[in-house]
């Protein structure tokens, strides 16, 4: 009977040992993760005219979204501050909150 669970004590400890030791030759040959191709991508970043966003708060640092038409305003401990987002022929300026603070018309013929 000891000999039995013994045996199959070793054979528990092989099958765990060995594919963790496989696991570990593979570290030098890994793929990038999709999160570093991302980073360093080869796509064309998009590119949008953000002049006609007059208000900026003042000393926050400005990230422009051209995917979303929207610019975030971060702090410069790094805390979001607002952003402003367009919407059709008006530019919505939010806090930090998420409340509009502020509405900017634009001229008829502006995109």
């Amino acid at each position: 009977m000891s000999r039995k669970l013994i045996g199959l004590t070793m054979m528990a400890v092989i099958f765990v040992a060995v594919p963790r030791a496989r696991a570990d030759d593979d570290d030098d040959a890994k793929k990038p993760s999709l999160h570093s191709l991302a980073q360093n991508s080869a796509l064309p970043k998009a590119y949008k005219d953000f002049s006609q966003f007059l208000y900026r708060p003042s000393g926050d640092r400005v990230v422009e979204q051209p995917e979303s038409d929207r610019l975030m305003f971060w702090t410069k401990t790094g805390q979001p501050d607002g952003y402003a987002q367009r919407r059709g022929d008006s530019i919505f300026y939010y806090d930090r909150t998420g409340r509009a603070v502020r509405v900017q018309q634009l001229p008829p013929g502006v995109d």
